[in-house]
């Protein structure tokens, strides 16, 4: 079963948002990814959890944290 992975990450320019699309297209499993570049969010659907979209990011020096649906804030893991 897929699983939907949202996450707050940085994104200051266009160089960010090709970095953190290279590196997510390297995860094995995932059937769809999405930047959303007005809210901040990359969202990860597929065969993946939380962490380990997380630690893809952490080695192109994206700091990113779990999205909380609720009232569209953070969540510290």
């Amino acid at each position: 079963m897929a699983n939907v992975v949202e996450l707050k990450v940085n994104l200051h320019c266009n160089e960010c948002i090709k970095k953190i699309l290279k590196a997510i297209k390297k995860i094995e499993d995932i059937e769809t990814y999405d930047v959303d570049t007005q809210l901040n969010k990359v969202i990860v659907t597929g065969n993946v959890t939380d962490e380990q979209v997380i630690r893809v990011l952490q080695k192109v020096r994206k700091t990113a944290v779990k999205w909380d649906q609720d009232n569209q804030t953070l969540s510290a893991i």
